[in-house]
């Protein structure tokens, strides 16, 4: 039977609608008003305080109420509470030391947003963005670090479909590793996939979302895809009368062809959940277990890392990552140094530099991102092709690494903006960690190193 949304929980809903929707898509953002960051500030708010929380301080996973605004501003932050995780694990070396040299100064650097004529600072823009924590890495060192809300240095944060940048990178490892194929078939890898549309799509469409699926994330359409994509990987009971897939590997074998593959960019989720699983085909690892041995227990990681997983225990590729700040920061940093850090190659400099190309412009612009104009999508990542060659991860609710290599910086940032999607947050970000990458190249470090 067909499954309409009047069947999914608000959890589904909750989930789909934040880790699987575009990023700074075509559309525009909403437009409802919301609490500012400090009215919402889920600290102040009291959110599951108590034993027991007052009743209208509880948030459940069951009934959807942990992704209600302004609730979901504590929720990113407590995930594992919530849900069904798996484990990625650092091993058990020391950490590797995140040197400093902080300076006082970052705040007070001013930008144009996109748009407008009024210059913002950059301690305004992290209110704007609903900023829960933010690190700048300069030359390796950190010069700039905060944490809104409830985020704590020690704590965790989902990184929604920065996810799918960490799938995309173990891809490229594989490809330069020669583990892997990028022009075979996905069939070939995963023949359960075969007369799925995924079949005849090759591994390299898969990793830079050119493939022709069918995969309709209209919400309004209770028939789209983007519901039966929340039914089967919602680890909840289902209802009695469900009939369709009950795992992200079902979902996958359903999904149906819709144009042709390598034409144009579209950025899907279910991509990275068939990629994921050819990763795990080839390497006979779960992503979590891949992540972990290739690049977290190397990385000098200060904590585990964690998935959110469907109900047969597969970890969610498209968006179910939670980390700390500052090793989403350690990971950029590795990147920066073409995949070398903590005393050792972590990833293949082929990898790097395949990544650093970007893919074709003309296939990305065809999917109408006009804040992203002259952008590419390569192995997951976001590139600008801007003068300094900057990439990024991206993830909705305001998720971001981004990566100057000229300005030798790296920031790494969690939020919780009411908005999902990217276009409304990104003229109050782009162009300020553009300046802030032209300011630390004007100036020097104002502290010694620690």
């Amino acid at each position: 039977m067909p499954y309409h949304p009047s069947h999914l929980t608000a959890f589904a809903f909750a989930a789909v609608l934040t880790l699987s929707m575009a990023l700074a898509g075509p559309a525009h953002a909403e437009t409802t008003a919301f609490p500012d960051a400090i009215e919402s500030d889920p600290a102040r708010l009291g959110w599951m305080v108590g034993s027991p929380p007052p009743p209208d301080r509880i948030l459940r996973f069951e009934d959807g109420s942990y992704f209600r605004f302004p609730a979901m501003r504590w929720s990113v932050s407590h995930f594992r509470q919530l849900m069904p995780t798996i484990n990625v694990s650092r091993g058990t070396a020391a950490a590797g030391r995140l040197r400093q040299a902080l300076r006082d100064d970052i705040d007070d650097v001013t930008f144009l947003p996109m748009g407008s004529d009024r210059p913002m600072s950059w301690r305004d823009a992290l209110l704007e963005n609903y900023t829960d924590g933010i690190i700048v890495l300069h030359k390796g060192r950190v010069v700039y670090e905060r944490y809104f809300g409830v985020l704590t240095r020690e704590g965790q944060h989902g990184v929604m479909s920065v996810t799918k940048t960490f799938v995309g990178t173990l891809a490229a490892m594989m490809v330069a590793d020669g583990e892997l194929d990028p022009e075979r078939k996905v069939e070939e890898y995963v023949p359960e996939l075969a007369r799925s549309a995924f079949g005849n799509a090759t591994v390299r469409q898969l990793m830079d979302m050119t493939t022709g699926i069918r995969f309709s994330e209209d919400y309004a359409d209770p028939n789209a895809d983007v519901w039966a994509h929340a039914a089967a990987g919602n680890p909840l009971p289902k209802p009695a009368d469900y009939q369709g897939p009950r795992s992200y590997y079902e979902f996958l074998q359903t999904v149906q062809p819709e144009g042709t593959h390598g034409e144009a960019f579209h950025y899907r989720t279910a991509n990275t959940d068939a990629l994921g699983w050819v990763l795990a085909r080839v390497s006979g690892r779960s992503i979590a277990q891949l992540l972990s041995e290739k690049i977290w227990r190397k990385l000098g990681a200060e904590q585990d890392a964690y998935m959110s997983v469907d109900s047969t225990g597969t970890p969610f590729a498209g968006g179910g990552l939670n980390m700390s700040l500052r090793d989403l920061a350690r990971f950029g940093e590795m990147i920066r140094q073409d995949g070398r850090y903590n005393g050792q190659q972590i990833i293949p400099k082929a990898a790097i530099a395949d990544i650093r190309q970007g893919g074709s412009k003309e296939a990305f612009s065809k999917a109408g991102y006009a804040l992203l104009a002259g952008w590419s999508y390569r192995n997951m990542w976001w590139v600008t092709h801007n003068p300094h060659g900057a990439f990024m991860a991206r993830g909705v609710h305001g998720q971001a690494l981004y990566i100057d290599p000229v300005a030798e910086m790296v920031i790494a940032r969690f939020a919780s903006h009411p908005v999902a999607t990217n276009a409304a947050n990104d003229p109050t970000s782009l162009p300020a960690y553009q300046a802030v990458a032209a300011y630390l190249m004007g100036r020097k470090q104002v502290t010694p190193e620690k």
